[in-house]
């Protein structure tokens, strides 16, 4: 099962504009590698108040086609490849779900589709992610993994923790952007 994704549309404008009605953004990137061929490269925004959902775009390349696993890790930490990205970030301490799921890690954001080229557009929208404050996941880590997501209702052992999405295929740490 594909997460389904919200499109939204919202005024953009720079974070020194001033003008009435609009609300600043921020803006921050990630670019993904790993050992193999999976590279890519992902946005997020949000207005700068922090009380709006963040926008995910980007696109992956040099998947398997199928779906595969989605996710914000808790650490910024790739000194040992993804590994060392550590779990879903996770600080409500909730068991693994799907993304419209009340119940679930903040950053599962589900999967990701890859076609017969092994090309992925992501267009996500998420109102548990933030760009701001101390759930932030600036500084964390996105994870492409290699299997897909089981959103935690698979009833596999892992299924509650991970998804049971498989081996992480390339990984990076998001960082502040320019507006």
């Amino acid at each position: 099962v594909t997460a389904k994704p919200v499109v939204e549309g919202r005024l953009l404008a720079s974070k020194s504009g001033n003008n009435a009605g609009m609300a600043a953004n921020i803006k921050a990137v990630c670019v993904l590698k790993g050992d193999g061929a999976v590279t890519g490269t992902v946005a997020f925004s949000q207005q700068e108040n922090g009380d709006s959902a963040v926008t995910v775009t980007g696109e992956l390349t040099g998947l398997a086609p199928g779906e595969h696993g989605f996710h914000v890790h808790e650490f910024g930490d790739n000194t040992n490849g993804c590994t060392s990205a550590g779990s879903h970030f996770n600080p409500f301490g909730k068991t693994h779900g799907a993304p419209g799921d009340e119940e679930r890690h903040v950053g599962d954001l589900g999967n990701v589709l890859a076609n017969a080229d092994g090309k992925a557009e992501i267009k996500i929208t998420d109102a548990k992610l933030s760009l701001t404050g101390p759930q932030s996941i600036i500084g964390r880590t996105v994870v492409v993994h290699a299997d897909i997501d089981d959103l935690g209702k698979g009833g596999h052992e892992l299924s509650k923790t991970t998804g049971n999405a498989g081996g992480r295929l390339a990984c990076g740490v998001i960082g502040i952007s320019k507006v």
